[in-house]
């Protein structure tokens, strides 16, 4: 489906918004992407670390706040 010429040339306000946001600071992007970079992207685990961690969990019991008494 072909759109006219008229919404050919339609940008929204968010559009304009971002458009203007990477002319006023245009490292924007690479900012974002070391800023995800540091929250999201790690290292993957070895297999003996995450033995270890499996090994040491310990169990929760299956009703919490009720006492052992």
């Amino acid at each position: 489906m072909k759109l006219s010429k008229q919404f050919q040339r339609y940008e929204s306000e968010a559009t304009l918004f971002l458009k203007d946001l990477k002319q006023q600071i245009p490292n924007i992007e690479q900012s974002q992407r070391e800023g995800r970079a540091l929250l999201w992207d790690r290292e993957p685990l070895d297999l003996d670390t995450q033995e270890r961690n499996k090994a040491s969990r310990v169990k929760q019991q299956a009703y919490v706040y009720q006492n052992k008494n």
